[in-house]
């Protein structure tokens, strides 16, 4: 480790010199607090970014993998997007009323996903934010179950796990929580069909936010029938379903609600589909929306907690537009799947050569090793199979050899910028490292 931290210090001298001028305008010499989380001593400073790569600012290339943690998934900066931005910026940015573009998205995302209305927010953290809110609205309900080690961005309610004794209580580091999580939610297992109907049975669930598969805390699939079983339980104990594909629509083009034929009320997605502007986007069916309109008063709509004032905005629609109809085709996840299928042969076939207790999940145009020999059914027994300092390890040597990986697990996601050369050099790195790993 030490070889390396040298040797990425030497490789990142400017990076090193605007971190440390950052430390003084901001905390960690970061925008953003979990940024410092990288490896090395600081983090690498962008210079730009093209396709499935990126440069810093001391010149190193580098083929993204993280591709901003889905927010890039198209590949950085693709030509129908910054053609559809350039035209929208050169006749305005927001105005707090509709474009032409908001009806083309919304009849896209109807198509891909089977809900057929749709609201704009600025992030999918605001569009599980606003689902929760009108769930609790529609069915005079209070709690909210989540799944174990879930990530939905920074919604309270999803802040929560389970103690030993299977007692909601707040995840470790949990910052400022504004009540005990018990109060709002209830949390169970991926996977665990028992536990979704005792936690259904109280009678007092507004609705179940999940993802159809876990990716933040690694990849776990569904059991077979598990997703459609959920569907059920909810119907049958008068809980909404909200299902969030923000990660998930690496698996296709109307992501595993499509893919599974699932029917949830409300679905929430964002980041990859605007190309990196920001933005996000939730979903209903038209019984929840005709609910909605008839306990929601106009003339005190502006005060709910819905919406925020760039919802919604010009340029967001444009990036959306471009990106849903131009970029994120069938034909680009068809391409982006097969590739996604190669990366992870690739580590299939390095872990079996040296005999690792590791495995490698698959989730479409998405691939991630684990340190354990099989596939986890759980979100507890993807993270038990954490290493922090083998991750690390792992993510500064690949950042030493010219590769990104998504920080804070070992996962992998193609663009449609992405090439087999790009793979095969992840391959050839991924298969030096482990054997490094078995020597020492």
């Amino acid at each position: 480790m030490q070889f390396e931290e040298k040797r990425f210090i030497e490789l990142h001298p400017k990076s090193g010199r605007l971190n440390s001028k950052a430390r003084e305008v901001m905390p960690g010499g970061v925008p953003m607090s979990w940024m410092a989380k990288w490896p090395g001593a600081f983090p690498v400073f962008v210079e730009s970014a093209k396709g499935s790569k990126f440069i810093d600012v001391d010149g190193n290339e580098y083929i993204d993998f993280c591709l901003g943690d889905t927010g890039s998934m198209t590949g950085h900066s693709p030509k129908k997007t910054i053609k559809a931005i350039h035209s929208q910026v050169k006749k305005g940015l927001t105005a707090m009323l509709p474009t032409n573009d908001a009806i083309l998205v919304g009849e896209n995302l109807a198509q891909r996903f089977g809900l057929p209305l749709w609201q704009f927010t600025v992030t999918a953290t605001d569009a599980n934010r606003h689902s929760i809110r009108y769930a609790r609205l529609v069915t005079g309900k209070s709690k909210i179950i989540i799944i174990d080690k879930c990530y939905h961005g920074s919604v309270d309610e999803t802040f929560a796990t389970l103690d030993e004794e299977g007692n909601t209580i707040k995840r470790p580091g949990n910052i400022g929580a504004p009540v005990d999580l018990s109060e709002t939610t209830r949390v169970v297992e991926f996977n665990n069909l028992e536990a979704m109907e005792s936690a259904l049975k109280h009678g007092d669930v507004a609705a179940i936010l999940m993802e159809p598969a876990m990716t933040n805390i690694g990849i776990v699939l569904p059991r077979d029938g598990y997703l459609k079983s959920v569907e059920q339980l909810a119907k049958k104990y008068g809980a909404l379903w909200i299902i969030d594909e923000t990660h998930t629509i690496s698996s296709g083009h109307g992501g595993m609600t499509k893919l599974f034929n699932l029917k949830p009320d409300f679905l929430t997605i964002g980041k990859a589909i605007a190309g990196g502007i920001p933005t996000g986007t939730f979903g209903m069916t038209q019984e929840v929306a005709n609910q909605i309109s008839k306990l929601v008063e106009r003339e005190i709509i502006d005060t709910g907690g819905i919406g925020s004032t760039l919802a919604g905005n010009a340029l967001s629609l444009a990036a959306m537009r471009a990106t849903l109809d131009e970029v994120l085709t069938e034909k680009a996840f068809a391409k982006m799947i097969k590739l996604g299928n190669l990366w992870c042969d690739g580590v299939d076939g390095v872990i079996k050569e040296f005999n690792l207790p590791w495995h490698c999940s698959r989730l479409g145009a998405r691939g991630e090793y684990l340190f354990r020999s099989t596939a986890p059914v759980t979100g507890k027994e993807a993270a038990d199979s954490g290493d922090f300092e083998l991750e690390q390890f792992i993510h500064l040597r690949m950042l030493n050899e010219g590769i990104l990986i998504t920080p804070f697990h070992n996962m992998a996601l193609m663009s449609p910028k992405t090439s087999e050369k790009d793979i095969k050099k992840h391959t050839r790195v991924f298969r030096e490292m482990c054997r490094d790993l078995v020597r020492t």
